[in-house]
């Protein structure tokens, strides 16, 4: 039978024994919440191709180094831009510096820096139509991209594909008002960027200058399908974009390194077998 004393004594061992499991099971609790703690979330924004898949194809490299990488898709070239400023995001990958200073110049935005040029997209002229330029007729239509940067960039590569001239002065932010020559007088409209691939099956279009993320999601091939197509040497390296404050953040530099790695210099090659060529 136990003793007053011994029920006493027992009452407090109990208690050690509750309060020590107490502790560690709170002390377990802070260690997991402290290692889960070291994982820093980025989010991406990216046109799904070859962007978004490029993103894809370094998350489990940066999963290794604490980063889990969160890739957005956008389907434009408007809203990534906005969605970075907002704060929604943390970087964006899908644009050139032309576009990026056209498109903040426009929208009074100071704080968007590149601090990456991952690869090329060279641009070109595609056709359901014809299968060679000099088959364009008198007062064809060709579509071009609507946004400033690119609107200048395909107008220049129609100028270089003899199709048109342009003023010595309109270099890359050149507009249709800069056409001082048009011997076959084609019409030339612009439309937005993502819009391109399916005026191709316009009987109205004649060909169409498209963005070479989106000729890959319309299943062309630039390599193949362009009937003209920019030089690989093209300035319009397409750049991982952040907001100035985070240009030094472990995090970004980590997604910077790991973009322009030999990795992704070889899976570049080996997807998309020169359609798009590293720009590091």
């Amino acid at each position: 039978m136990y003793t007053s004393k011994s029920r006493y004594f027992m009452f407090i061992v109990v208690a050690l024994v509750a309060l020590a499991l107490v502790v560690s099971g709170c002390g377990s609790q802070g260690a997991a919440s402290s290692q889960a703690g070291t994982k820093t979330v980025l989010k991406v924004g990216a046109t799904p191709k070859p962007h978004a898949e490029i993103l894809e194809h370094i998350k489990p490299a940066l999963a290794q180094e604490g980063v889990e990488l969160q890739v957005i898709q956008f389907t434009d070239y408007v809203q990534p831009n906005l969605a970075l400023e907002k704060g929604d995001i943390d970087a964006n990958f899908f644009q050139h510096t032309p576009y990026l200073e056209s498109f903040s110049k426009d929208h009074n935005l100071t704080d968007l820096v590149s601090v990456a040029k991952v690869h090329i997209e060279p641009m070109g002229v595609y056709s359901k139509k014809v299968t060679k330029l000099d088959q364009l007729q008198t007062g064809d239509t060709v579509a071009i991209p609507n946004d400033p940067s690119n609107a200048g960039r395909a107008l220049a590569l129609l100028a270089k594909a003899g199709l048109i001239q342009l003023k010595d002065s309109a270099g890359i932010k050149g507009t249709v008002q800069d056409i001082v020559s048009n011997p076959k007088q084609l019409k030339v409209v612009m439309l937005d960027a993502a819009q391109l691939p399916r005026v191709l099956q316009d009987p109205k279009t004649a060909a169409a200058v498209i963005n070479t993320n989106f000729a890959l999601e319309a299943g062309l091939n630039p390599t193949k399908d362009a009937l003209f197509i920019e030089d690989k040497d093209s300035p319009y390296a397409n750049i991982l974009v952040v907001k100035n404050a985070k240009t030094n953040d472990p995090a970004v530099q980590k997604l910077v390194k790991a973009l322009t790695s030999a990795d992704v210099k070889k899976f570049i090659n080996d997807e998309y077998k020169g359609s798009i060529v590293s720009a590091f």
